[in-house]
């Protein structure tokens, strides 16, 4: 028996060797019976690879590695050979020469070493091209062997563990990380070329939607999803590229998509709030909402309330607030009556002492109120202003700053002047206050201007307003000379009675009146 094994084994490598030397090309063409990085590739096609501290492997990590998937081995260096250009074979030879060409490229290597496999990994790339050009000059309809090898050899390539440095501290620094210097993956040069590969095969007209989706299927996307959370940019712009192009040809997984965004969403929100690419998703979302028919579908509608207004929760939002402002500001565009949720949603989780992100929201709250209908408006104006009160009178001069500037859209004066009798009694006191004791002279000024905007349009109004805030100034400064009364008796109970050591007993009435006040 183990003879029987061990001779199999033999026969099976010196295929392998006549394969990668050229000597058997009745074999070559054979779509089933490729030689070791056939045999490997094929193995693997369907195992999520591994980035290891030695390079990239492939399969789980608790999984005894195949020798022959080694990247760095003596194996791979000298058999793997340049296939034949496709101008230098017959027509007849192009599809089975694709094929060999594909199934070559599943061999991965190692990029952390730039040393290792140099003229190997140029092979590659030369050969990856020559696969892109292939594609995009593609007269004829893909056939479904060949839908399967470039999948085959796609998902080899691209669907990896990623490996991150520790983000520990990142949350943290939240509004620090767009300082930070990105990380570029090492493999990027092959990497680039089989996402263009993967892009142009989505594109082309000779890409049957209908044939590839038994390969592009729910598993792909979702692992294609999995990569967003990659360290480098460069690569989530071609993951936000190829996504959107899955979603616009195969309308079949559109629900699908939506659903597994949403489900990463719901992770980072409520979990972990850590993942590379909040942004990039929320950038194919925005050209999504775009597209919705009306009337909005409920679907739809929940998604806005239960997962892109609790996006402004975590506190890295600064990395991907403007595309989450946009989404939000295409669903009131859509329908104006999700003005009043989205608002009071805002002032759910206004920040209170971040004011770096409470400039963020004001920004956000003026594309909403830009476009807000003036029956929406009047739903949330009460919550709204004195949210905006607070803003007002904020130490930080920014957000103070940031709260005025609202008066310069004409849109939103307009609806403050028609509902001033509410909005300026909310206000009065915030901007007298920054008019008397604000530290800084632009937001005084600021302040001065929106008062004199109340006073010309409405003096009654004006007038009725100082007059209380006058009261209301004058009950607080009778209510402070009281509680310094009380304490002052306090204070002569407690000195007369130190000298002696005896206990300061407090009469009754004196500590009613203390509580009263």
């Amino acid at each position: 028996m183990m003879k029987q094994i061990f001779g199999r084994r033999k026969n099976a490598k010196s295929a392998d060797k006549d394969f990668f030397s050229g000597t058997s090309p009745s074999v070559l063409d054979q779509v089933s019976g490729l030689g070791v990085a056939d045999r490997a590739t094929s193995n693997l096609g369907s195992q999520p690879p591994i980035i290891s501290s030695t390079g990239l492997s492939y399969g789980s990590g608790n999984r005894v590695e195949n020798p022959n998937t080694r990247t760095n081995g003596n194996l791979y260096s000298s058999s793997f050979q340049p296939l034949p250009s496709f101008k230098d074979v017959p027509n007849s030879e192009k599809q089975n020469l694709l094929i060999r060409k594909l199934k070559l490229c599943c061999i991965v290597f190692d990029f952390t070493d730039p040393t290792k496999n140099i003229q190997e990994k140029e092979m590659k790339s030369q050969t990856l091209l020559e696969i892109v050009d292939y594609v995009v000059s593609a007269t004829v309809k893909f056939p479904e062997i060949v839908m399967l090898e470039i999948t085959r050899m796609i998902s080899a390539n691209l669907f990896r563990t990623l490996i991150s440095p520790p983000r520990e501290k990142k949350v943290l620094q939240a509004f620090d990380l767009e300082e930070d210097e990105a990380v570029m993956d090492p493999a990027w040069s092959h990497l680039q070329i089989v996402y263009e590969l993967l892009l142009k095969f989505i594109q082309s007209p000779e890409t049957d939607a209908k044939l590839a989706k038994r390969y592009i299927d729910h598993s792909f996307i979702l692992r294609l999803l999995d990569i967003f959370d990659s360290e480098d940019p460069r690569e989530r712009e071609y993951l936000k590229m190829t996504l959107h192009r899955i979603y616009g040809k195969f309308m079949v997984y559109r629900p699908f998509i939506r659903k597994a965004i949403n489900n990463i969403f719901y992770q980072f929100i409520y979990e972990t709030e850590k993942h590379n690419g909040i942004a990039e998703l929320l950038e194919i979302l925005g050209s999504i909402i775009n597209g919705f028919a009306l009337p909005l579908k409920e679907e739809h509608k929940l998604f806005l309330v239960r997962t892109l207004i609790p996006l402004h929760k975590p506190k890295c939002i600064a990395l991907y607030h403007q595309q989450l402002s946009y989404s939000i500001t295409q669903f009131v565009e859509k329908d104006c009556k999700l003005a009043d949720t989205v608002i009071r949603g805002l002032i759910k989780y206004w920040p209170i002492t971040n004011s770096t992100k409470e400039v963020m929201f004001l920004g956000e709250l003026e594309e909403i109120l830009d476009a807000t209908q003036p029956a929406e408006f009047q739903k949330c104006m009460v919550p709204l202003f004195r949210q905006i009160a607070c803003c007002l009178n904020s130490s930080h001069f920014q957000v103070a700053e940031r709260a005025l500037f609202l008066w310069n859209n004409d849109h939103i004066e307009n609806l403050i002047r028609q509902n001033s009798k509410v909005i300026l009694p909310i206000i009065f006191s915030a901007l007298e206050k920054n008019v008397i004791e604000h530290w800084n002279q632009a937001v005084k000024s600021l302040s001065l201007n929106v008062q004199k905007l109340f006073s010309d349009r409405d003096p009654e109004l004006y007038k009725e307003c100082l007059r209380k805030y006058e009261e209301n100034k004058a009950k607080e400064k009778d209510h402070k000379l009281k509680q310094e009364s009380v304490w002052k008796r306090l204070e002569e109970v407690a000195s007369a009675k130190a000298t002696s050591g005896e206990a300061v007993l407090i009469s009754p009435s004196l500590a009613r009146t203390s509580s009263l006040v």
